[in-house]
């Protein structure tokens, strides 16, 4: 996460004409559109979501099954299962209940296994890499890593602002150990270490997987964060934004950690 050293900058590969890279981006911008647009209209809502995953975790459930666990209108959840199933995500039989040879069969519902637009959802990755490609071709290493900064600061003060009053205005050393547990809780595993007149946050994971090595613009993100929040727990939310030292993995140092 440290400022002056240079960030890989993607390159084209050899003996490709301008053409080719046009036609090729093109279609991967489509392509990643398209998967974008299919994930983000069947999972967007929570509760779809959540659906998704008790379904897949019960094989055959009903309408009503779905709806007594949720709390949920049996039209409800009738509704967020047909637009899973509209989606090619679920699939649907007409069976009677095990043991029971009367009566009309039942609408039950099963996920459909090995979903190659599914794996979208566990391959993050893949997606931050080609969106950070294409930021870093088109604003340069500089541009990039300013904004990705940017990007977290606001995220950052807008956490802050989240947080009950009585988790502002506190001491540097608190305010720390609170980073330390907001970006815990956003996949970071940190923790705060006082080292001697300075406290710093340290990372134990990043939940940019191995796109942060191959991208460490990514890191100026949590830098940012940690800026932010900050900021946010001065109790002057709108004020200068402490300056903060930084180290990453990703660019070599021992440690992800950000010390102030």
């Amino acid at each position: 996460m440290d400022a002056d050293r240079p960030i890989p900058f993607p390159t084209d590969r050899p003996g490709r004409g301008a053409r080719d890279r046009g036609i090729d981006s093109a279609q991967s911008d489509s392509h990643f559109a398209a998967a974008v647009t299919a994930v983000t209209s069947a999972f967007g809502d929570p509760t779809r979501r959540e659906i998704y995953l008790f379904v897949r975790s019960n094989p055959g459930a009903t309408a009503s099954e779905v709806a007594a666990q949720f709390s949920l209108h049996p039209n409800v959840a009738r509704h967020h299962l047909e637009r899973l199933a509209s989606g090619g995500y679920v699939e649907i039989t007409m069976e009677r209940a095990a043991g029971n040879g009367a009566g009309r069969p039942s609408k039950r519902f099963r996920a459909i296994a090995n979903d190659p637009t599914l794996d979208l959802l566990t391959r993050r990755d893949d997606l931050v890499v080609l969106l950070l490609q294409e930021a870093l071709q088109l604003l340069g290493p500089v541009a990039a890593e300013a904004m990705a900064e940017r990007v977290g600061e606001e995220y950052g003060r807008t956490l802050a602002g989240q947080m009950s009053p009585g988790d502002t205005q506190r001491s540097l050393r608190t305010a720390m150990h609170s980073i330390a547990d907001t970006l815990t809780a956003h996949g970071f595993a940190a923790h705060a270490e006082d080292q001697g007149a300075n406290t710093a946050v340290v990372a134990d994971n990043c939940p940019f997987g191995d796109a942060a090595s191959q991208y460490p613009v990514l890191c100026a993100v949590d830098r940012g964060m940690v800026k932010g929040l900050l900021a946010g727990l001065s109790g002057d939310p709108g004020g200068v934004v402490p300056v903060v030292l930084s180290s990453s993995r990703a660019r070599g140092d021992d440690a992800c950690a950000a010390v102030i």
